[in-house]
C-alpha cells in the first residue's frame, strides 16, 4: 500500500458525485474531504480484513476494482467498483463480519474517518444507502444455495425483525442495520403482516420528501405477500421474481412467521440478473434504450444455465424476463400511438406463456379488448405492430406461423373469442379449431385485464363435448409415426434430430389434453401431467414418466443452446445425432420410446369416465 498525491479539489468532487455523500451540506463535505487520504494498491493486496474487529475506517474506490471474498471459502460475495464503499457495516454494528476486502485490479482507495461517515449514513440519503446495501452486507454469513426443490420452510431460521407500526422510519433503519437485514415486518391489527424494506425507504420516504421521523405504518406495504413454509424454494423464487418483490416472509399453516425469505436466500450471484434485468427492462425509457437492454435477454437462461441452475428454473425465470420486456415494449409503443387506446388484454402464447421459453423461443401474442371499448381495432393492430417490431430489435422475433397480435384471428373483443372458443368446441376442425384452441388455452394475459380472456371460459365445459376432446386426444397421439422413423436415425447415430417437433411436442400435446380433461387450462406442462393423473386420464407412473422424460429434453436443448450461443449461432432445437455423447443419445433414445408407450396406452384407454 503507498499513499498517493491527489488534490484535495479531485478527492471531494468525487466524493460528491457519488452516493452517500452527494447530499452533504457543503461545510460536512469539506470536513470528510480533509480528512480524507488517497492510497494506492496493487493487484491482489488485502486492504482489509473485517473478521473479528471494527474497523476505523471506511473506503471508497477512487479507481480500479475490490472485491469483498468470504473468510469461510474465500467466494467471492460481492465487487466494487469506483464510487463503492466497503467497511460500513461492520462499523455500524460494532463487530466483526466474516469478509475480506482484496483488489482485484491496480487501484486507488479513498480511507474515509470512520466518524464522520457515521453521521452522514444516519442522514435521510445515508439511511436509504443502508437499507439499499444491506441485501449485500448480509451475503458474507449465507450458506450455499439451496436445491430447488428444498422447502423454504427449512431455509429461514433466526429471530424475524418485528416493529410497532408507530415506529420511526429512523429507528427501524437502525433496527435493519444492526440485525444485517433489509427489511422490517409490522404486525397489523387484523392479524396480517405490513412490510417495510429498502425500496420503501427510497420511494415513499426520500423520494416523497418525508422526514426519516415519521411513522412506519404511513409508508409500509401492505399487506405484505406471504407464502407457506411448505413451499419450495424454485416455486417461491417464481413469485418473487413475477411481483417483483425481494422479501417474502415465510408462514406456517397457522399464520405465525417462521422468517423472511430475502431474494438472495433464494439465489446464486449470478441468478440475481433475473431480477437486475426486468429492473432495468422497466426503467427503459424509449424504444432504443429498452432494445439495447433487451439484446441480454437471451443470455440470462445460458448464464444461469452454466452457473448450475436447473433447465426447468432458468427456463421460467427467461420467461418471466420475457413478460417484462413484452409489457415495457408495449408500453412505449402506447406512449408512441398517442394514447386513444385502452380496455384491452395483450395476450402471451407458447412455450413463453407456459412457462418454458428457450433462448430459440419466439413472442406469439392475440390481443382481446372489452366490446364496449372505443379502440379502434386497426389502431391497436398498429400497436400490436410496432411492439412486436421493438422485440424484434430485442432479439425476440414474433411467431413464424403468424401467431400474433396483428393478425384479425389473434385480435378480436372478447365476445368474439369467447364464441369462436365456443364453435371450435362444437366443431373442432372448422377455422383450424383444434391448432387455435391449443395456441389459445396455453395463453396467459401478460397485461391488462385477465377477464378480457375468455377462452378458459368455454373450454372448462369441455367434458360436455366428447367429440372435441376425443378429437384432442387424437391429435395428441398423432405422433407416433414420426417417432418410429427417428428411431432409425438414432440406431445409425446420423442424421438431424429436431428436440421440440419429435420429442417435446408430443409430451406438450399429451399434457395439454390431460389437463383439460381436468378444467385445467393455461398450466406448465408437468403441472398439467399432474392433474391428468388426479382425474385418471393417464396413470400416475405415466405422468410421472412423462415428466422426467420432459425435463431430460428441456435439459439438452438447453445445453445445445447454451452452446449454440457461446459459438455466436442463432439458437435451435435441430441436433446432430453424431454431436450427442453416448448417454445422450442413450437418454433421448429411452424417452422415445417411453414416448411412444404413453400414447399407445393412452389411445387404448382413450377419455375417462366423468
Amino acid at each position: 500500500m503507498t499513499s498517493v498525491g491527489s488534490s484535495d479539489t479531485d478527492v471531494r468532487a468525487f466524493l460528491g458525485e457519488h452516493t452517500p455523500f452527494q447530499s452533504m451540506p457543503e461545510e460536512d463535505l469539506d470536513r470528510l474531504a480533509d480528512g480524507a487520504r488517497v492510497e494506492e494498491f496493487p493487484p491482489g493486496a488485502v486492504v482489509a480484513d473485517y473478521a473479528g474487529r471494527v474497523p476505523d475506517d471506511v473506503w471508497m474506490v477512487f479507481d480500479g476494482q475490490v472485491t469483498l471474498h468470504a473468510s469461510t471459502d474465500g467466494a467471492v460475495i460481492d465487487t466494487v467498483d469506483p464510487g463503492g464503499i466497503f467497511g460500513y457495516t461492520p462499523m455500524l454494528i460494532g463487530g466483526g463480519m466474516q469478509f475480506q476486502a482484496r483488489t482485484a485490479l491496480p487501484s486507488r482507495l479513498i480511507r474515509l474517518p470512520a466518524a464522520l461517515v457515521r453521521s452522514q449514513l444516519a442522514s435521510p440519503a445515508g439511511l436509504a444507502f443502508l437499507a439499499s446495501s444491506a441485501w449485500n452486507a448480509t451475503t458474507a454469513a449465507r450458506p450455499p444455495g439451496p436445491s430447488a426443490g428444498q422447502a423454504v420452510g427449512e431455509m429461514v431460521a433466526g429471530e424475524v425483525l418485528t416493529v410497532d407500526p408507530h415506529t420511526t422510519v429512523r429507528e427501524a433503519v437502525t433496527q435493519m442495520t444492526r440485525h444485517r437485514v433489509s427489511y422490517a415486518l409490522i404486525r397489523l391489527p387484523d392479524g396480517g403482516f405490513g412490510i417495510f424494506t429498502d425500496r420503501d425507504l427510497r420511494t415513499r420516504v426520500v423520494a416523497a420528501g418525508l422526514p426519516v421521523d415519521v411513522e412506519i405504518n404511513r409508508v409500509m406495504s401492505a399487506p405484505a405477500r406471504t407464502v407457506t413454509a411448505d413451499l419450495t424454494a424454485e416455486t417461491v423464487l417464481m413469485e418473487m421474481l413475477e411481483s417483483g418483490v425481494r422479501h417474502m416472509p415465510v408462514l406456517t399453516g397457522r399464520g405465525d412467521v417462521v422468517g423472511v425469505l430475502e431474494d438472495a436466500d433464494l439465489l446464486a450471484a449470478s441468478a440475481r440478473q433475473g431480477f437486475l434485468l426486468r429492473r432495468a427492462i422497466g426503467s427503459a425509457v424509449d424504444a432504443r434504450e429498452l432494445q439495447r437492454v433487451g439484446q441480454q435477454v437471451r443470455r440470462i437462461a445460458g448464464d444461469l444455465f452454466r452457473n448450475g441452475t436447473k433447465a426447468s428454473a432458468a427456463s421460467a425465470i427467461l420467461s418471466v424476463v420475457v413478460d417484462s420486456l413484452v409489457r415495457r415494449a408495449l408500453e412505449i409503443a402506447l406512449a408512441e400511438s398517442g394514447g386513444g387506446v385502452d380496455g384491452f388484454a395483450w395476450l402471451t402464447l407458447g412455450s413463453v406463456a407456459r412457462r418454458e421459453a428457450m433462448p430459440s423461443s419466439d413472442v406469439d401474442s392475440a390481443l382481446s379488448w372489452r366490446d364496449e371499448s372505443s379502440c379502434d381495432a386497426e389502431k391497436l393492430r398498429a400497436v400490436a405492430a410496432r411492439t412486436h417490431g421493438i422485440l424484434d430489435g430485442c432479439g425476440l422475433p414474433s411467431d413464424t406461423n403468424g401467431a400474433v397480435a396483428t393478425k384479425p384471428g389473434f385480435s378480436r373483443p372478447a365476445s368474439q373469442w369467447l364464441s369462436a372458443a365456443q364453435g371450435w368446441l362444437d366443431d373442432p376442425l372448422r377455422d383450424r379449431g383444434l391448432i387455435m384452441s391449443s395456441l389459445m388455452i396455453d395463453a396467459r394475459v401478460v397485461w391488462g385485464d385477465r377477464a378480457l380472456h375468455t377462452v378458459p371460459t368455454a373450454y372448462r365445459r369441455l367434458r360436455e363435448y366428447p367429440e372435441a376432446l376425443r378429437l384432442q386426444l387424437l391429435d395428441a397421439v398423432s405422433g407416433r409415426v414420426r417417432t418410429r422413423s427417428l428411431r432409425d436415425v438414432l440406431a445409425r447415430r446420423g442424421g438431424t434430430f429436431d428436440l421440440k417437433s419429435h420429442a417435446v411436442t408430443p409430451i406438450v400435446n399429451l399434457a395439454r389434453w390431460g389437463g383439460l380433461t381436468a378444467g385445467l387450462t393455461t398450466a406448465t406442462t408437468p403441472a398439467r401431467l399432474t392433474a391428468a393423473a388426479q382425474t385418471r386420464a393417464i396413470s400416475t407412473q405415466d405422468a410421472t414418466t412423462l415428466c422426467d422424460v420432459f425435463l431430460m429434453l428441456q435439459r439438452l436443448r438447453m445445453t445445445h443452446q447454451v452452446e449454440q450461443l457461446s459459438a455466436g449461432q442463432t439458437p435451435g432445437d435441430v441436433v446432430t445425432m453424431s454431436e450427442l455423447s453416448p448417454l445422450n443419445r442413450s437418454l433421448l433414445n429411452e424417452g422415445l420410446r417411453e414416448i411412444a408407450a404413453v400414447q399407445r396406452r393412452v389411445r387404448q384407454t382413450g377419455i375417462p369416465p366423468v
